[in-house]
């Protein structure tokens, strides 16, 4: 019997930089050490989730993690990086506020850049002035959410808050699939943002902002029955495939200008089958690990 295909993995780095105040500081950490323990439903494994808070928290410290996990993804998995704190953009270059030396713009597009291009990244940058990096970053397999427009925009942000809530219950989750995706925690974050500067009869002061292609496609949390089972190796297996396809179904749409319109159908029937397909093994996995309690 065939042996089945290596599993995508997905990794999640968390950093919390400096707050300046108490307050931030604490709020920072908490919001950090939230999304870090959110993000071990999709990860699988806890050891695929890294938090860098407090002290430890350095320019030095994201380098080593980036790099490590640039030696070690291969094509096909998934890069999950969330960044909170505060920023700055001195109308050159961005920068992350981290104890000792500041992580620049240009030094974190390095590190990012350095992972091949078949690797799936999803940069949430949670910082005031973080739009000057919507930009830079902006690369093919690469979503970039930031939580302001521009550089310009330099007040300490709200959108962490909601990230951290858009992972952790069930409100952004608007099919309650179980499944809260980067495109529906970004969707329900920026609407809580202006909700909340609306409440406040304040003008607002952040509009947070996503670039690239595929955010509906990037799982950010499990929930519920999906978080309990979210660790069996056969419903990981079924999801990598899952994903593979989709992937290959993107490539086709992408064509579509090339190609007849009998042939675009054409190629796309078979996809859309298999997708199928895959849906209803994992509807009955999940059945089955629920009937036996969660069994393995």
């Amino acid at each position: 019997m065939c042996c089945l295909p290596a599993q995508a993995a997905v990794h999640v780095l968390v950093v919390s930089g400096l707050g300046g105040e108490a307050e931030y500081a604490k709020r920072f950490a908490d919001q950090a050490s939230h999304i870090a323990q959110a993000s071990q439903s999709v990860a699988g494994d806890a050891q695929h989730v890294r938090l860098l808070s407090a002290e430890a928290a350095t320019a030095a410290a994201v380098e080593q993690s980036l790099t490590s996990l640039a030696g070690t993804l291969r094509s096909g998995d998934q890069l999950i990086v969330v960044l909170i704190g505060h920023g700055s953009y001195d109308g050159s270059d961005y920068r992350y506020n981290l104890p000792g030396p500041d992580l620049t713009g240009a030094r974190l597009v390095k590190l990012l850049d350095a992972f091949a291009p078949a690797v799936q990244q999803l940069v949430v940058v949670a910082t005031s002035a973080s739009g000057a990096l919507a930009k830079p970053l902006q690369r093919a397999q690469r979503v970039v959410i930031t939580a302001t427009k521009s550089g310009a925009e330099r007040n300490a942000t709200r959108y962490a808050s909601q990230w951290e809530r858009a992972l952790t219950t069930d409100a952004a989750d608007r099919d309650k699939d179980g499944t809260v995706t980067a495109q529906e925690a970004h969707d329900f974050a920026e609407r809580q943002v202006a909700d909340a500067f609306k409440a406040d009869a304040a003008l607002a002061t952040e509009h947070a902002q996503l670039v690239g292609d595929g955010a509906s496609r990037i799982v950010v949390a499990l929930l519920g029955a999906k978080a309990l089972y979210a660790a069996d190796a056969q419903l990981q297996v079924l999801r990598g495939e899952q994903q593979q396809v989709e992937a290959r179904l993107d490539a086709a749409r992408s064509r579509k200008d090339t190609m007849s319109e009998d042939a675009w159908y054409g190629a796309l029937e078979p996809l859309l089958v298999e997708i199928a397909k895959l849906d209803q093994r994992i509807d009955a996995r999940e059945a089955q690990l629920s009937t036996a309690g969660g069994a393995r």
